[in-house]
């Protein structure tokens, strides 16, 4: 009996770092540029106790970077999750960056993360750890300086703690310095669906390019979380047909379509996907191989590596996870000529909003839903369209075309700025 080698880990930071790279070279970009936009401006790695709720002392790790700062303070999420480390958070800081450059918004790339399973705490300790790893990096954060959001799970709630803890601190009420809040304490209308949405408006661009029918297209959605339920409803309100989603647990698929609103029933009431009447369960591996139009990774990094590359039948793959992608797996899909909105475009309508929210803090003022959505759309689209002229330009695929833009844009400003001293 064969068995089949265990592949090493995909180290993100050596697959954001390679990105680069490429990027660099085909801008002929200088050596003195490059190096500077090879790593992180600053890593900062903390190390707290938490009070628990038995009275025993746990010390829990936790991470903020920020890659770069010549376009403006630093902009990213922090995340929660057992198998958080320094390198993944490099890399989520690294793309950003870029993000941020791509869509045109005056941010530089951070990222943040703290060791620990969320689901394992007590709302009580949650909060306690929360506010003391904000106390922790509150020499790095300020809505001039550097503005966390929510990520893989955290959220509004977490968001609000944090808000208030920088605020107990400053003596005064700081909204801007994090976005996603709760609407009640400065969060901007939309917010919540921001991620999806864009990565929405992107898909209708590129089908609109491929001459691709979004009435009769069928969509997988690996990750059933915030972007990929959100991204499964409103893709089916674009005519779409929904015949497979997965979370954490598993998959379910149903070559005749699921009822989407019905699925996110059937996760709230079992905490799963799978068991869903009338869909057979599946793997999230084999989600990625489903007989689909298009599909949408939106769960965690190195889903679509070499080994499944092949396997993958989506004319379209639309990235509403950041990194889901290895570059030895972008290689082959342009070679089987699958069309790919890439991740620093394609769920960049998170911090895109997020910036409204945070010009809306500012200025104390708030936008209605309508207003947000209007203007995220022209914000994608003028994106979508910058991204594939440069593709047929360049001749090159869509994450080379993105990246182009967006590294250019960063190393002309870094270049204006000049180095200080």
């Amino acid at each position: 009996m064969t068995t089949e080698p265990i592949a090493a880990p995909i180290n993100a930071w050596h697959v954001a770092q390679q990105q680069f790279d490429l990027a660099a070279e085909r801008l002929g970009m200088d050596q003195g540029m490059r190096r500077v936009l090879r790593e992180p401006r600053r890593e900062l790695t903390v190390h707290f106790p938490v009070t628990m709720d038995d009275g025993s002392v746990q010390v829990f790790t936790g991470y903020r970077v920020q890659h770069n700062l010549g376009r403006g303070p630093a902009k990213g999420g922090l995340r929660y999750h057992q198998d958080v480390s320094l390198d993944e958070v490099k890399a989520l800081a690294m793309w950003m960056t870029w993000k941020c450059a791509v869509v045109g918004i005056p941010y530089g790339g951070g990222k943040g993360g703290v060791i620990v399973d969320p689901k394992k705490l007590s709302m009580k300790e949650l909060e306690g750890l929360t506010r003391r790893f904000a106390t922790e990096i509150e020499v790095l954060i300020g809505p001039e300086r550097d503005i966390p959001a929510p990520d893989v799970n955290t959220n509004a709630q977490v968001m609000a703690w944090i808000m208030d803890t920088y605020s107990m601190h400053q003596g005064y009420t700081v909204p801007g310095v994090v976005t996603g809040k709760p609407i009640s304490l400065g969060g901007s209308e939309g917010r919540y669906e921001a991620t999806a949405r864009g990565c929405v408006y992107t898909i209708v661009e590129a089908a609109r390019h491929l001459g691709l029918d979004l009435k009769t297209a069928r969509v997988a959605i690996q990750g059933f979380g915030n972007a990929g339920s959100i991204a499964a409803r409103l893709i089916s309100e674009e005519g779409s047909t929904v015949v497979a989603v997965s979370d954490s647990t598993g998959g379910i698929h149903n070559p005749g379509g699921l009822d989407v609103a019905r699925v996110i029933g059937w996760k709230k009431e079992h905490g799963t996907v799978q068991g869903f009447p009338g869909a057979m369960d599946i793997s999230n591996a084999q989600i990625l191989e489903v007989d689909c139009d298009i599909l949408i990774p939106a769960a965690l990094e190195n889903q679509i590596t070499e080994r499944n590359a092949g396997k993958v039948r989506a004319r379209l793959i639309a990235e509403a996870a950041n990194g889901p992608t290895t570059p030895d797996a972008d290689l082959i899909l342009a070679r089987n000529g699958v069309f790919m909105i890439p991740d620093i475009l394609c769920n960049a309508g998170g911090v895109t909003v997020s910036y409204f929210e945070w010009v809306q803090d500012l200025n104390r003022d708030h936008w209605s839903e309508a207003v947000v959505n209007e203007k995220l759309r022209g914000i994608m689209v003028k994106a979508f369209g910058e991204t594939l002229e440069i593709a047929k330009r360049e001749d090159c695929d869509m994450r080379t075309a993105a990246y182009l833009l967006a590294v250019d844009r960063v190393a002309n400003a870094m270049a204006m700025r000049g180095l200080y001293p």
